[in-house]
Formats: structure tokens, C-alpha cells, sequence
């Protein structure tokens, strides 16, 4: 899995990738990234790549020009036209499902907008994927880009040390994942619960998957409402 970011700050991205499990990830080959700066594209000798917005209105508009030519050189590097994902609280909300369907791909372009947006025209042209990270106004999409950089890292085969872990989190079966305890057996007057000491592996399995339901049911309601009919469609 290769990323390219294509920013007006691939220092934040370097900084914000270079540490923990993606940062190992890295080092060993598993991920690779490539931030590459938009001012290097255009053909402003001050570096400037935003302007005023036809129409009027407050703030800057970023350029088509430079977007689209930092487009070209990425394509060119790679030898294909790449899935190109902008992140913008217009797209559709980002999800476990989307992070899996990204995974399958071998590179993925991640553009970040900043000031009041990027130029309609470019977009048109060159982006596959319009993803948002929720319903709320950010600087940029330079901290989007990271978010869906790790989710999507985590399916890489290799990245995370324990492979059953991804497959265990919360939204992989469409529910929450349920509590979770280590040593000691007693801390501030709480237990962990005896079945989990029981070493009784269907026992646990099922008190897992009980807390999981649960858990969903009562914080995403939303969630637990969508396995319930998932789950009575294709039981025989």
C-alpha cells in the first residue's frame, strides 16, 4: 500500500505518520507514503496558489492550476490514473466498510483542501472519492487524510502485530467491541468478571459477543438497529 497526500503542509502528514504502529509499519515496508507539497507545482514565482472566488464571498479559493499539474506528476510516477479520495465534510461519512474497500487498493491519492475549498473544476476532473470524517468544519484535510491513513493501514496484511486484533475491534461485525480487562483481578473495589478468569474459551466467546450487543444497543442504537435486520435477513 503506497499513500500520496497531496497537501500545502506534507510536514504534518510526515510528523503525524512517522510515529507508533504506522511509523514501524514504514520502516519495515509494509505502508509507504509520499506528501507532496502543492506550492511545487505552481508557476507562481512567490509560490501562491490560492485566489479570490468568482462571485465574491469571504476567503480564498485554491487554484486548479497547481492541484491539477501536482495531479500529473503523481500519475506519472506511478504509471496509472490513481483513486483519488478529497476529504470534504460534503462526501459521505467514512466507515469500517470504506476503510476495507480502500485497503484493496495499491496506491490511494488523498487530497487536502484548504481555505474555502479547491477550485470546482479540478475536483470534477480528477477525484473519485469525496469522504468526509463528520458532520464539522476543519483547518484542512490534512488530520482527515491521517484518520483514514490509519484505519486503512490497520487492514494492511503485516502492519498490525496480532492479525486477529482488526478482526476484533468494534464496527468489523457491525457491532461495538466489548469491555476489555487486564491485571489485576481487582482494582477500585471492581472485578473483572469471573467468566473471563474461567478459561472456559465458549464461554467467553459468548459472553463477548452478549456485552458486544449490548454495548451497541445502548450507545448506537443506530448500529444495533442495522445488525438486528442484518442478522434476521440471512439467518435460515
Amino acid at each position: 500500500m503506497k499513500y500520496y497526500v497531496m497537501s500545502l503542509f506534507p510536514e504534518m502528514i510526515e510528523e503525524g505518520m512517522n510515529t507508533s504502529i504506522l511509523g514501524r509499519a514504514r520502516k519495515e515496508g509494509k505502508i509507504d507514503l509520499k506528501a507532496v507539497n502543492i506550492r511545487d507545482y505552481t508557476l507562481d514565482k512567490h509560490q501562491k496558489v490560492d485566489d479570490y472566488p468568482y462571485g465574491g464571498g469571504a476567503g480564498m479559493v485554491l487554484e486548479a492550476e497547481p492541484v491539477y499539474r501536482c495531479y500529473e506528476a503523481i500519475c506519472s510516477e506511478i504509471g496509472k490514473v490513481p483513486r483519488v479520495v478529497y476529504l470534504t465534510p460534503q462526501g459521505e461519512v467514512f466507515s469500517q466498510n470504506m476503510a476495507k474497500e480502500f485497503a484493496k487498493e495499491e496506491e490511494i491519492v488523498f487530497l487536502c483542501g484548504h481555505y474555502e475549498g479547491i477550485d470546482e473544476r479540478v475536483l470534477e476532473e480528477i477525484v473519485t472519492d469525496y469522504v468526509s470524517v463528520g458532520d464539522y468544519v476543519l483547518t484542512g484535510g490534512e488530520l482527515p487524510a491521517m484518520v483514514l491513513m490509519d484505519a486503512i493501514s490497520r487492514l494492511v496484511p503485516g502492519v498490525l502485530s496480532n492479525e486477529d486484533s482488526a478482526e476484533n475491534e468494534s464496527f468489523s461485525d457491525g457491532l461495538l467491541e466489548y469491555p476489555q480487562y487486564t491485571r489485576p483481578p481487582e482494582i477500585l473495589g471492581r472485578k473483572v468478571p469471573d467468566v473471563l478468569l474461567s478459561g472456559h474459551h465458549e464461554n467467553i466467546r459468548k459472553w463477548r459477543q452478549e456485552q458486544s450487543e449490548n454495548r451497541t444497543r445502548e450507545r448506537r442504537p443506530d448500529l444495533y438497529e442495522s445488525w438486528r435486520k442484518e442478522n434476521l435477513l440471512f439467518k435460515p
